[in-house]
This record gives C-alpha cells, sequence and structure tokens, in this order.
C-alpha cells in the first residue's frame, strides 16, 4: 500500500531554518536540506547620492545555477530608461553584444489611454539596434520619472552564467511610473528577454540610466539554490 501521510511530529528529524525534510538519495529515509529554489542573498548595493553606474562584480560565478537580480525604487535623476550590460572579465569591460525583444504593456492612471505592445526600437540583434548602431546593452523599461512620484522596481534572470559552452540567457520584469503630464500618472509593465552572445562566462552585470544618473534605488543580488 502507499504512503499517503507522514505524522512528522513522533519522528525525531527537525528541520532548522531555511531547511526541509525530503527524502534521502536512496529514497528509502528522510533528511533534511535545502528548499529548492529559494534565495540566497549574496549582495547588496545601496544608491543614495547619485551614481552614474551601478556595478556589481562579485557574486556572480559557477556556484549557482540562476541569479536573480532586483532593482527596487530606482529613481534616476533625469526622466530616462535603466539599461542594463554585461561582462566577461569581472567589471573591466561592459561591452558583451546581446539579442534581444522587448514588450510592454502601458496603462494611465485616468484610463484614457492603454496599450499593448512590442518595442521593437528597444530590440537588439546580434549587438545591433534596429537603426544599425552597435549597442552592449539592454533597455529594460520605459521612461521612469525623476518625479518624487516616481520610480522603477526590476526583476533580472540571468542564467548558467559560468558556462563556457552556451550564451547566457537572461529576462527581465520592469515595472515603471511616469507622469505622463501635470495631473496624471502612467504605469508601464516591460518584458524583455534574450541573451548575451559569448560562451564566455559572465561574471559582472552594470546597470544604468540612458540620460543622467542612478540618483537612489537598491540592487539586491541573489543565488538561486
Amino acid at each position: 500500500m502507499a504512503l499517503s501521510k507522514v505524522n512528522f511530529n513522533s519522528m525525531n528529524v527537525t528541520p532548522a531554518a531555511s531547511k526541509a525534510i525530503k527524502f534521502n538519495s536512496s529514497n528509502n529515509g528522510l533528511e533534511t536540506g535545502d528548499i529548492g529554489g529559494s534565495l540566497v542573498l549574496i549582495s547588496t548595493t545601496t544608491i543614495s547620492s547619485g551614481s552614474s553606474t551601478v556595478n556589481i562584480t562579485s557574486g556572480i560565478d559557477s556556484t549557482y545555477k540562476e541569479y536573480i537580480i532586483k532593482a527596487i525604487n530606482v529613481h534616476p535623476s533625469a526622466n530616462a530608461q535603466l539599461s542594463i550590460h554585461f561582462s566577461v572579465d569581472g567589471g573591466s569591460n561592459f561591452n558583451t553584444n546581446m539579442t534581444t525583444t522587448v514588450f510592454q504593456s502601458f496603462h494611465r492612471e485616468d484610463d484614457s489611454s492603454t496599450s499593448l505592445n512590442y518595442r521593437t526600437g528597444d530590440d537588439i540583434f546580434n549587438g545591433t539596434d534596429e537603426d544599425g548602431n552597435t549597442s552592449t546593452h539592454a533597455t529594460l523599461c520605459n521612461t521612469i520619472g525623476n518625479d518624487a512620484k516616481m520610480c522603477g522596481e526590476s526583476i533580472i534572470h540571468l542564467f548558467n552564467p559560468s558556462s563556457t559552452t552556451f550564451v547566457k540567457h537572461f529576462m527581465a520584469r520592469t515595472q515603471t511610473y511616469m507622469d505622463r503630464d501635470t495631473t496624471q500618472l502612467a504605469s508601464t509593465d516591460n518584458y524583455c528577454a534574450g541573451y548575451v552572445n559569448t560562451t564566455s562566462a559572465v561574471n559582472a552585470v552594470s546597470f544604468r540610466m540612458n540620460d543622467g544618473n542612478i540618483d537612489s534605488g537598491t540592487f539586491k543580488l541573489y543565488g538561486v539554490s
């Protein structure tokens, strides 16, 4: 008869914090271990006085197959777009090219305008934008306003960055708030997906605005266990 219920209160198995009870590798007993898919905080970078770049140059290595970067409460010095750049030399250069596609939903606070569309103007193919210019960054979002009411939030997933066999896939979701005129807020939900065109290990990332500085924000790097 198959086992359908286990009373853990009667067993001498007590998991520590952030651990789970699971079957062992032989499937003939129980053990405690890491919870699959849990986030491990690696580093936190906080900007409070303005910076042209936010670079994360350590912590991205072969330890995890997936990394997540959260950009929280990002305020620009001017109305601008947030972009991400990748490095294969520990942050000495952020000039690796990539291929991306960008999708956006838009809604105005007073319901007067809404849209759902591809942002082909932000797409990149093999390091070249639609105008034929070389591009080494991925645009993560529409414009973030620099008014006190405005901000941007982004979650970026980077997969298997230490591989020296495959290109490095990533995807990002970024939400922004922008004052479209003097009275109305507009929100956008932006999706960017693609890959870094290199089989070298990616080991650093950089965030920048396409105009002005990042006035404030918090950037957290996590490994996915």
